[in-house]
């Protein structure tokens, strides 16, 4: 299928790959067949550090260069210069307060051919284990009647996370392993949180795969779960951080109206 030329996506794709390329990082895909030629899609996510929409989208390039159309926060369409460019890569703006129109619009992107990218956890999991998630992808999947591709990713997050600076040389040479699901179909009659949860212990069963072959080991290393050895927060460590960090945030909201 031919791809239409759209210069401003192609460009910041373009900039990712020199980025990527100049660190050196060491791509490893599987299951990148399930990933659609043709025709709508959700594409599922894990959420441990800030690159995985450029990472996912370098694996797609590769793989048949299509481009993915993700919902990011408002707060971002809201910068002027990355907004514009956002807006020019026809992603989509998802306010927080009042989503559908969100939703509707990653509803009419999907049933017109488009793969739509969430990060079903709505954060990124300083844990580095997938949260429960939202049931955002199920609906979208269920209402455009399009399939869900689950992807993993582990070591992107070592380039950049919340809550841990990393350093410039610690960047080069970095793994980066994708795991392409099977597609999950859900059907109109489907239970959403049923589905929901098992897109999730699909998430992680992947996640849990990717680690046990990850070529570099994590004992001790900020970016590898407790529960395998590493320092990572564990899952009610940062969960209790992120409540704390939300309580934060609001008080300033009251404060500033």
């Amino acid at each position: 299928m031919r791809r239409r030329i759209e210069p401003v996506y192609d460009a910041a794709v373009g900039v990712g790959r020199s980025l990527f390329g100049f660190w050196r990082l060491r791509r490893h895909t599987t299951g990148i067949e399930h990933l659609p030629d043709e025709g709508g899609a959700v594409i599922a996510m894990t959420h441990f550090g800030y690159l995985e929409f450029a990472l996912v989208e370098w694996a797609t390039v590769l793989h048949n260069r299509r481009r993915i159309r993700f919902m990011a926060k408002q707060g971002a369409f809201d910068q002027p210069v990355v907004g514009r460019l956002l807006r020019s890569m026809r992603h989509i703006a998802v306010d927080m307060r009042a989503g559908a129109a969100a939703y509707a619009d990653a509803v009419a992107a999907l049933r017109s051919g488009e793969l739509v990218g969430v990060f079903p956890e709505a954060g990124v999991s300083a844990s580095f284990t997938v949260r429960d998630l939202k049931s955002g992808a199920v609906r979208l999947a269920q209402e455009a009647g399009v399939p869900i591709i689950p992807v993993a990713v582990w070591g992107g997050h070592r380039l950049l996370t919340k809550n841990h600076r990393v350093g410039f040389r610690e960047r080069f040479g970095v793994p980066v392993h994708f795991s392409f699901g099977e597609p999950i179909v859900v059907a109109p009659g489907d239970d959403v949180g049923t589905s929901t949860e098992q897109l999730r212990d699909r998430l992680q069963g992947m996640v849990d795969e990717l680690q046990r072959d990850y070529p570099v080991d994590g004992t001790g290393a900020w970016w590898q779960p407790r529960a395998l050895g590493g320092t990572a927060p564990t899952p009610a460590e940062a969960a209790a951080a992120d409540l704390e960090r939300e309580r934060r945030r609001e008080a300033r909201r009251q404060t500033a109206s």
